[in-house]
């Protein structure tokens, strides 16, 4: 019996030990931060701020990889089915992590089950914007135009199911009005063809799509945030302008294939952490309309799930489906 055991206890060892040795030495090669997103998005600017800083703490390069398609599920589950040894990771926001399970019938990965949460990084409100010649300067007006000319006016989303869909969806229950969702290809092809006038209204993240506001092209009607952002003082929440209780955003976060080793889990989490909360990046962020937002990788897994439930809600009620 004790042979057995004995036996049983140095497999473990065994198998094991690699993972172990590989955490105390982790990195020893390059790291793969997937943006399941085309690049010029939120997700896709901060992977790319927050990778360059992660090389110089490391000592090994760090790469963006875009691997859009399906919503951001396609670069999710690539990452998914990687090795778990902390050498491919994911920068998603809430569509990739929270929205898909309640929009799409079939997953090829669960959000849950298939990814170790490392820690979640920012949030960007969305920013409720309009071509300039839009009739409307204010959330009400928006509306009353809306009401005025239901199925008329065409609400730009970076794809069907994302997270700026969903906060159009939750816009429009909330105020009883009807707009046509034109899917884009990415936030970033969404917010250019507001800008160029192929579209006339979209909800998206602030760090992405506040640039065109400050160059004329967007017309900036109210924020998504719970309390005004810093950053732009002057402009009226969503919820302040008529629609209570309105709250959306783009949260980002990082995660890993599930399995990962604790070890390596926590030091990405320390590192990244330390990174996003130093004066000059928060400053940066900052201006540019996002948050730092951070956490355990306890607290973001906790995050993710009750995001879920909500965000599953607003499918449900507004029968949300990707076929």
């Amino acid at each position: 019996m004790l042979r057995i055991v004995y036996a049983m206890v140095l497999a473990l060892v065994i198998a094991t030990a690699p993972a172990l040795a590989g955490a105390d030495n982790y990195p020893t090669k390059p790291i793969h931060i997937i943006v399941p997103y085309p690049a010029g998005g939120t997700s896709d600017i901060l992977a790319r701020t927050i990778g360059q800083r992660l090389s110089e703490s490391l000592g090994q390069p760090v790469i963006v990889d875009n691997k859009p398609g399906a919503n951001g599920n396609v670069g999710a589950d690539l990452v998914a089915k990687a090795n778990a040894d902390g050498y491919t990771l994911l920068l998603a926001d809430i569509g990739a992590l929270v929205i898909s399970p309640s929009v799409y019938p079939t997953l090829p990965f669960d959000p849950v089950k298939d990814f170790a949460p490392v820690t979640m990084v920012a949030y960007s409100p969305h920013i409720l914007v309009v071509h300039p010649s839009v009739a409307a300067n204010s959330v009400s007006e928006l509306v009353q135009l809306a009401k005025a000319k239901p199925g008329k006016l065409n609400f730009a989303i970076s794809g069907v199911g994302g997270a700026p869909h969903l906060a159009g969806v939750d816009f429009a229950l909330r105020t009883g009005i009807d707009w046509l969702y034109i899917p884009y290809k990415g936030g970033a092809q969404a917010i250019a063809d507001v800008a160029a006038g192929q579209a006339d209204v979209t909800l998206n993240g602030m760090l992405a799509t506040y640039p065109l506001v400050q160059g004329g092209k967007l017309k900036l009607l109210a924020v998504s945030s719970a309390k005004r952002m810093s950053a732009i003082p002057d402009v009226p929440t969503i919820a302040e302008s008529g629609v209570p209780g309105f709250e959306s955003g783009s949260w980002q976060g990082v995660v890993a294939p599930a399995g990962t080793p604790r070890e390596v889990v926590g030091r990405l989490n320390v590192e990244i952490l330390r990174i996003v909360g130093a004066a000059d990046m928060r400053e940066r962020l900052g201006k540019q309309g996002a948050d730092v937002r951070t956490t355990t990788p306890d607290e973001f897994g906790s995050f993710i799930r009750t995001e879920t439930a909500k965000w599953a809600k607003v499918v449900k009620d507004a029968n949300v489906k990707v076929d």
